[in-house]
């Protein structure tokens, strides 16, 4: 056969496939309950730019038909088992439908008989999300690193590129470890990441420009470790922590990241000059995060004393490992002297609940902060006892987070810039891997039904064998490339001052 009449069929037969005319079945049995579909998108609360909610029904080897009803219209998917859903034709349902409902009737044809199974709804918010979040990809390999990337990833579609990838300065001698990077008021062109081990330092981006900052000075413990950015001034917060691991042979809580000593120190960008905010004996200062205004500092701290002069620090906190708690503190601050004040606990979570406290965020009203909440320690993506709570800073109520928690692990809650949308890293799915889930936050206060950040293929996660870990918010993209990124990191780091308050 000729060349040519073997393209002419595989053309025909490609526009048979793409003209395939679909339609729900007259005859579907139906049934008492709602299908079992994944990522579980049933009564879900979706922004109203959000990429196609593609799902997959898991009953049994079926043929799939859905059909999704909005107010400007009907469609319907089905591609064996998978529901794919078209862009074009997602943007014009949600358009319809904001403030209003997608309703989603799904029918499997099990054997030779279908079922069809109660309907259930995509509400679509009246309020939008931010366009990008980025996240750490890393295999959760408990004791090595090797392959990591920061990405970003466009939620009102499936792109995705990599910001920072520690391979392009790695080598079979020299490895690399890049973590905690964080963003000015959800915007790009103020910016950092941490880089360890070979091409060390801190990776900041002020007002578009980069620089290779050496953070660590003679009077601190360390680099900076979690960062927050100062909303209106070049200021960045950051805990200092000398930071080890250990193993459990019998806890299911596998592994425990500990800090020996942390304290908190403020880096003036502008003058790259360090100074401290708190370094108390038998405290551990860490994760601070500030008000929306500039004007309170919050974060988090252990009372803990050391009392075996025998033996290491770092060996006398593994054995006591479960007596690390912490509580929750507030510090006034003085934007122009750049002075701390009127430090206080605000939650006591370890002598009245025997609790501890991690990852404080406010919201961007300044009217809620996120954190969460375990029985030890300050690595909660590791503890599956670990839940969202959120406090009311007008009354300091606090109540824990139900339509947030599951089971498994929940940590690192992060609000959206609109403050309507909370993203929170979850294990639930598996119990292995963190992946983001993001929720309505209404203005009653009312947190609803996550769903699971969507992919182009709802198996998606199944086969990604990596966890998505610290997730941020941004309104835009990152603009730098990995090339400019890998370029700088080869460069020497230049070293902070340090400024005696």
């Amino acid at each position: 056969m000729k060349l040519k009449n073997i393209l002419s069929i595989a053309v025909m037969a490609t526009l048979l496939v793409a003209c395939k005319h679909l339609d729900v079945p007259s005859d579907a049995q139906m049934e008492s309950r709602l299908p079992k579909i994944y990522p579980d998108y049933t009564e879900v609360m979706v922004p109203a730019n959000i990429c196609p909610m593609n799902f997959a029904v898991q009953e049994g080897e079926s043929e799939t038909i859905a059909r999704l009803t909005s107010p400007g219209g009907t469609y319907i998917y089905g591609d064996n088992q998978k529901v794919l859903i078209d862009e074009t034709e997602w943007t014009d349902m949600l358009k319809s439908a904001k403030g209003k409902e997608i309703k989603v009737e799904v029918f499997a044809k099990i054997g030779d008989k279908w079922k069809a199974y109660q309907p259930f709804n995509i509400y679509v918010a009246e309020d939008s999300i931010d366009e990008y979040i980025s996240y750490r990809a890393i295999q959760p390999s408990y004791v090595a690193y090797e392959k990591l990337s920061i990405n970003q990833r466009n939620l009102t579609n499936f792109d995705e590129r990599e910001i920072y990838n520690n391979m392009s300065v790695s080598s079979e001698k020299v490895g690399q470890c890049i973590n905690c990077h964080s963003y000015k008021n959800f915007k790009t062109d103020n910016m950092l990441f941490h880089m360890r081990q070979g091409y060390g330092g801190t990776m900041i981006v002020s007002n578009g420009e980069l620089k290779k900052v050496d953070l660590k000075t003679d009077e601190t413990l360390s680099a900076g470790v979690y960062p927050a950015w100062h909303p209106t001034k070049n200021l960045i917060a950051f805990s200092t922590n000398k930071t080890g691991q250990s193993f459990h042979t019998k806890n299911l809580n596998k592994i425990e990241v500990q800090d020996t000593e942390s304290d908190l120190i403020l880096y003036d960008v502008d003058k790259n000059e360090v100074s401290i905010i708190s370094e108390l004996d038998d405290e551990l200062e860490v994760f601070p995060t500030w008000s929306p205004d500039g004007k309170k500092l919050y974060f988090c701290s252990a009372h803990f004393e050391y009392y075996n002069d025998s033996i290491e620090k770092s060996a006398e906190m593994i054995q006591r490992y479960d007596e690390v708690k912490y509580n929750l503190y507030s510090a006034d601050f003085n934007p122009d002297t750049k002075e701390f004040s009127n430090v206080q606990m605000i939650y006591n979570a370890s002598d009245s609940l025997g609790q501890s406290v991690t990852l404080p965020r406010i919201s961007p009203d300044g009217k809620y902060l996120l954190f969460a909440q375990a029985e030890y320690g300050c690595f909660h993506v590791w503890h599956a006892d670990a839940d969202i709570y959120m406090m009311n800073l007008k009354t300091q109520q606090v109540q824990k987070m139900d339509a947030l928690n599951s089971e498994r692990s929940e940590s690192y809650p992060t609000w959206s810039s609109n403050g309507r949308w909370i993203m929170v890293d979850s294990r639930r799915d598996d119990g292995n891997y963190t992946r983001p889930y993001i929720a309505y936050f209404d203005k009653k206060g009312k947190a609803h039904k996550p769903f699971m950040l969507p992919q182009k293929d709802p198996y998606f996660y199944t086969f990604y064998l990596r966890s998505f870990n610290r997730p941020e918010f941004m309104i835009e993209p990152v603009n730098i490339t990995p090339q400019e990124f890998a370029e700088k990191a080869k460069e020497d780091a230049i070293p902070a001052k340090y400024a005696d308050r």
